[in-house]
Formats: structure tokens, sequence, C-alpha cells
């Protein structure tokens, strides 16, 4: 160990614990608001980058599909729960945000995949996607739960990781896949390299966070996301739509774990089941954070960054059982200093 190997390996820890800090902020955000410890935030990772990759080498992803299949499902329970009281205008606005814009997107995705389209129309594409794939998976396995307790949606939610993951498989093949960089180009620092990527990387990071950051401030649902997260109850009371709240939320989690994706796979090489593992990472920081404080989430996110580059130098056989026992003591310490308190009733 030396000073430039040092540097380097901070470079290396601040790169990875930019997306490990995107993916905490995600997971703090959807269970501030949803109570729901969202393990598929992994395959949001998982399916935005590999979709990106796919359209890229001029191949049809079948994320595409899956967001118009889910879509219909979704426009089937909206006419099942208002079967008492269907009119034609609440059933023309839930087969056009359910089935025709999902159906567009699958159009487009297919002119664009023969025509190996550009970067920037990968990107958008991709996140559109994952974008309708979170928010149709909300309405399809969380909502119905949105009262259950939190054990009851923690089951949902393994469930629709294990789901998710095995699509991930039957859409993408077993193979991993690599992606064009989304920024070329590099500059040299002293001893430090820094590629288009890196930056790419850090831009994003800090352009989202503050993006959150003015979200939550200033605009009206920002506002209401904030309150429902502080008390589900007293939001429906002053009339704000825990149900919105929640899609909201799913939508900036999947659109925040496809970002991450997209950044990661043309650094190193993403498979169907890649994003568990990066998606756990990203639970470590958030639960150092106590799934509650947005900046102590993203400083812990850093912090398993760092150790985990320290881990792969030193020992690097056991890099992802140093970055998980990192949970231990804070949990140890979480469980003492906190009080036994029942679990709230809404």
């Amino acid at each position: 160990m030396n000073t430039t190997i040092m540097l380097f390996l901070l470079q290396d820890g601040i790169t990875n614990g930019a997306i490990y800090a995107l993916l905490g902020l995600a997971l703090v955000l959807v269970f501030a608001v949803t109570r729901v410890i969202l393990i598929p935030q992994g395959e949001f990772v998982t399916y935005g980058a590999l979709t990106y990759a796919s359209l890229a080498s001029g191949q049809m992803p079948g994320t595409a599909k899956l967001a118009l299949a889910m879509g219909v499902t979704a426009c089937a329970f909206d006419l099942f729960v208002a079967r008492k009281a269907l009119h034609g205008r609440l059933i023309l606005r839930s087969v056009v945000a359910n089935v025709v814009l999902p159906a567009i997107v699958l159009a487009l995705t297919i002119y664009f995949a023969a025509q190996k389209p550009s970067v920037a129309v990968c990107i958008a594409l991709s996140l559109v996607i994952v974008a309708m794939i979170g928010l149709y998976l909300y309405r399809i396995a969380f909502q119905p739960l949105a009262h259950t307790s939190v054990l009851v949606l923690l089951i949902a939610s393994v469930g629709t990781h294990l789901a998710l993951q095995g699509l991930g498989l039957l859409f993408f093949g077993a193979e991993g896949q690599r992606g064009p960089a989304v920024l070329s180009g590099a500059f040299t620092a002293g001893s430090l390299r820094f590629t288009g990527q890196s930056l790419t990387v850090y831009g994003i990071t800090i352009a989202f966070i503050v993006g959150l950051w003015l979200f939550f401030g200033l605009t009206l649902y920002g506002k209401a996301l904030r309150a429902t997260a502080v008390n589900r109850l007293g939001a429906r009371l002053a009339g704000i739509r825990t149900t919105l709240s929640g899609q909201i939320a799913f939508l900036l989690a999947s659109v925040i774990g496809a970002l991450s994706g997209i950044m990661i796979v043309p650094i190193t090489t993403l498979y169907y089941d890649s994003g568990f593992l990066i998606g756990l990472k990203g639970f470590v920081a958030a639960i150092i954070g106590g799934l509650v404080s947005y900046p102590l989430t993203a400083a812990a996110a850093l912090f398993v960054g760092i150790v985990e580059a320290f881990s792969s130098f030193y020992a690097s056989n056991y890099k992802e059982v140093i970055v998980f026992m990192l949970l231990i003591p804070v949990l140890l310490l979480r469980s003492l200093a906190a009080p036994a308190v029942e679990e709230e009733k809404d």
C-alpha cells in the first residue's frame, strides 16, 4: 500500500459509493412512504442496465413486453375495483394509461432496436420501460396490500424479487452484457485517471440528490410524499391520496434503479442476477441511515463503497462478508438504544 494505490482505492470506493447512495435513497424513500422494504430494487438496476445494453447492441429487450403485460393487468385491476361505478371516462383513462402508453413504448422499442439507436435514445427508452414496470409493480403487488403489516409487505417484496429475477433470466439469458459508455474520454489529475463514465456517475448522483431535495422541499407532490412518510393516517385525513404517493415513490425508485444500472453497465459486466447484490449494498447504507435519514444514508453509502474498495485490496475473497458485517454493530446499537414500541395501526 502506498499513496497512489490508496488514492485509486478511494476513487473506486467513491464511484461505487455514489451508486449505493442513489439506491439507498430510493430504498429509504419507498420504505418511508409505503413501509415496503424494496428488495426488487436490485432488479430495477439489472433491468435498466441490460435493457440499455440490449438496445445498444440492436437486440429487442423483453422488458418492453413485460411492461405492456403488467399494464394490461393493472388496467384489469382498476376496472375490477371500480366495477360498481364504471363510466366511460374512467375506462378510457385506465386503458390509455395502462395499455395504450406501454403499447406505444413497445412499438418504439421494436422500431429503434432494429436501427441500433444512439446512446441518448437507449437511455430514454430504458428509463421509460423500467419506470412503467416499477409503477405497475406497485399497483399490482403492493397497492392491494397497503394496509397490511410490514411482514406481509416484506413477504410480497421477496416474492416479487424472485419473480422478476426469473423473468430477467428469461429475457436476457445467463450470459452477462456490457453497454457503451454514456460519456467517452478521460483525463488525468496527478496520479489519478478520471474516465467520462466515472464523471457521469458523480454528476448524476449529485444532480439526483439536489433534484430530490428540491422536489421534496418545493413541489406539492414532494410535500405530499413527506406528509405520507411522517403519518399515513394523518395524510389521508388531510386529503392526500396515499395510493398516489406510493405510486410516485415506486416510480422514482425504479427510475433511480434503472439509471444506476445504466451507469454501472459500461464499467463492469452485469448478469441477470447481479442487481440483487448491488441492491443489498444500497440496503446496508439505508439500514445504517435508519431507513429514515437521507443525508446519513448518502454518507453511509460512500463509507460502504470505500470499505468495499479497501477490502478488495486486502482480502478480496472476503470483501462481501466485510461489507455486510457492517450491519451487525449498527443493528446491535439500534436495538439497544431504541425503546420497544408497538407497530402503528392504520
